[in-house]
């Protein structure tokens, strides 16, 4: 054990040695395993980032969520000019689903409607996210308050104007005053302020609660009917270990009934799992991690050459030495670990300028962009150990070249 520490030892100094004598060299042949490791672990990290942050966005909403609308979350084989036919959900729908489904925590009801602008006396706060919603939505979305409460079910189905705000709407209109009872203008209308939502943070999809609005859609219904200029949505909870393909067929086949829809007839909705859409966003971000390997494998390549490069000029410089160190009694394994160590060790060295460079980037963006850009432990080791074994395989021919060498020709030529 003692010979290897040594023989380790040695070969941590021949590496270092290779870098201060010939710098350009090194480095141009380090450079390819740099950029190798660094796009990989890159890619990796920011996949890791974006799913952690997708995790967190989703955290207070069942995967098992549906939305029952028009449009489809993912990609459909019915045509685009036949979806666009498609009618909107209506509120009677809901209701009428609400009073029929099984197995059903809430059904809500929520409209897609576009950013407005909020004023209290001469402060406005514009490009606020909408959400006009029935009552059940606080407890489908996950909502949690930081002063005040939800509108409830008396105020949801008369529209009352009432209004819950996010952390930072209600900070951009009220600062440090307590917002609840006062009176913000919304539509040129006055809305009592009955809540405000805790701080949630800056959201992967867009909008985060801290910039929206939660509102009756009654009072919107009441002032503008069902207007095509609101897309209506029917979300439903469906109850904990329920069979979701069965759970989907009652509720398409309720639709159906309430439409009044024929037998061979298609859907002319999507019952869209939040699941479904999780899924679709894993595809991608599984797409990215395999592009982000296919390009680092070509840097990761000429990494490899660089350093058999490196190894074998190593292997040319020091024959005299390797003749010398088995005319006394070295064996070939110890000259052959010898150079595998040294090929090891300049790829880390690689590899870990190219972890330092990932690291000191995502240090910067987490700060710039107010998103977590994340370097796992398990990142660090698969990048390490990638650098490793690039070194490793990198080392083989010239390492076996320097221990079949024979002592006195290496010697010789050495002299």
């Amino acid at each position: 054990m003692l010979v290897y520490l040594r023989l380790l030892k040695e070969s941590l100094s021949f590496a270092i040695n290779a870098l201060r004598n010939n710098k350009l060299r090194t480095l141009l042949s380090l450079l390819g395993v740099t950029i190798g490791i660094f796009s990989i672990i890159a890619v990796l990290a920011a996949v890791d980032s974006l799913d952690r942050k997708i995790s967190k966005d989703l955290s207070s909403l069942d995967k098992n969520t549906i939305y029952l609308m028009k449009f489809c979350f993912g990609p459909s084989e019915i045509p685009q000019w036949k979806r666009e036919q498609f009618p909107n959900v209506k509120y009677d729908e809901y209701i009428a689903l609400k009073n029929s489904l099984n197995n059903t925590e809430q059904v809500g009801y929520q409209l897609f409607v576009n950013h407005e602008s909020l004023k209290y006396d001469s402060k406005t706060v514009a490009d606020v996210n909408m959400i006009p919603s029935s009552f059940e939505m606080v407890d489908i979305d996950g909502l949690s308050f930081e002063k005040g409460r939800f509108y409830n079910e008396s105020e949801s189905n008369s529209g009352t104007p009432v209004i819950v705000l996010g952390y930072d709407i209600a900070n951009g209109l009220f600062g440090e005053s307590d917002p609840i009872g006062k009176n913000i203008r919304l539509y040129g209308q006055r809305f009592t302020v009955i809540g405000v939502m805790v701080k949630q943070g800056a959201g992967f999809f867009g909008d985060s609660n801290d910039t929206s609005v939660y509102f009756p859609a009654n009072f919107l219904r009441r002032m503008y009917g069902d207007s095509d200029a609101m897309t209506p949505v029917i979300v439903l909870k469906p109850v904990k270990g329920i069979d979701m393909d069965a759970y989907k067929a009652e509720v398409a086949q309720k639709l159906r009934a309430i439409r009044g829809m024929k037998a061979g007839e298609i859907d002319n909705f999507f019952v869209n799992v939040l699941s479904g859409f999780t899924d679709f966003i894993d595809g991608i971000l599984g797409q990215m991690n395999v592009v982000g390997w296919i390009i680092s494998g070509f840097s990761l390549l000429v990494g490899g050459f660089g350093i058999a490069n490196i190894m074998f000029v190593s292997v040319k410089e020091r024959t005299n030495l390797i003749g010398i160190q088995k005319s006394l009694g070295a064996k070939n394994r110890f000259i052959l670990f010898q150079f595998l160590f040294e090929a090891i060790i300049l790829s880390v060295i690689g590899g870990i300028i190219g972890l330092l460079m990932v690291w000191g980037i995502s240090v910067i963006l987490t700060k710039a962009l107010d998103f977590e850009f994340v370097l796992s432990m398990g990142n660090i080791l698969l990048g390490t150990g990638l650098a490793a074994l690039i070194g490793l395989i990198s080392g083989i021919l010239p390492a076996i070249s320097a221990a079949n060498l024979d002592p006195v020709e290496a010697i010789r030529t050495g002299m």
